[in-house]
């Protein structure tokens, strides 16, 4: 059988070269549509710039050498609670949350480094308390969240260093009610120092969410089954605890 003309063989080569670039074009633009669809968002956190404080005062703070802002009960919040019985101390609920003006996450990486320490005078339950909420609802008192107990990760007691880290959804699912209802199952170890800087990601898909520490691979704390469910939407806040000295520097959000 006769070879093809040269004429059809320039033909189909031309239409081949064309094929393979028409196609090469489609992956490069699908693959930076995927990557636009993420929005990242970055904070120095270097002062108050950019926060929206709800029971907390903020300032900018130098720690190990390493600018951020350092975070605690606003004396308004301090004085309105001195005021207070025992027993009403007690009943009453204080966020103290810092959120970050302009974001709407659902799902996405949040990345912070933080540090948390025992206030002057904090109560003896004190544990340096310091963390993120996410999908944090306008009236400031519904929102999930991961925190550190910094004073837990080096204790003498193997029960507290167990409760190093936490996974909360408030208002309904506080530390207390989830340790009594399923014991470790939202807490989990990890090393921790008080007052010295602490990197932590929490990714967040639907209803799982994680919480990694000191730029480990793997979760040092897994949730299947996030209270707020898998549609939720809030903003993202600085989080810390009565009793606490907070630090926060380098927020980095990743959202869809």
């Amino acid at each position: 059988m006769p070879p093809p003309p040269i004429h059809l063989t320039l033909q189909r080569s031309t239409r081949m070269r064309t094929f393979t670039t028409l196609v090469n074009t489609v992956i490069v633009v699908l693959a930076v549509a995927g990557h636009s669809s993420a929005q990242v968002k970055q904070l120095p956190l270097e002062s108050s710039k950019g926060l929206i404080l709800h029971n907390v005062s903020a300032e900018p703070a130098t720690l190990e050498g390493k600018k951020g802002v350092r975070l605690t009960m606003s004396q308004q919040t301090s004085d309105e609670l001195s005021r207070l019985t025992p027993q009403e101390r007690d009943q009453r609920r204080v966020e103290q949350l810092a959120k970050i003006e302009g974001v709407a996450f659902s799902n996405g990486t949040i990345e912070v480094e933080v540090a948390g320490a025992p206030a002057p005078n904090a109560p003896a339950g004190a544990r340096g308390f310091v963390g993120i909420a996410f999908r944090v609802q306008p009236n400031n008192e519904t929102y999930d969240a991961f925190y550190l107990r910094p004073t837990n990760g080096r204790a003498d007691d193997q029960e507290r260093r167990n409760h190093s880290t936490q996974y909360i959804s408030h208002p309904d699912w506080t530390w207390s009610r989830l340790r009594k209802e399923t014991p470790s199952k939202y807490e989990s170890y990890v090393d921790l120092v008080p007052g010295v800087w602490t990197k932590i990601k929490i990714d967040v898909r639907g209803s799982v969410a994680r919480l990694f520490v000191h730029g480990n691979e793997q979760p040092s704390l897994v949730v299947n089954d996030v209270k707020s469910g898998a549609q939720a939407k809030g903003a993202i806040a600085l989080w810390l605890d009565i009793g606490t000295v907070a630090h926060f520097r380098n927020l980095t959000v990743t959202g869809n």
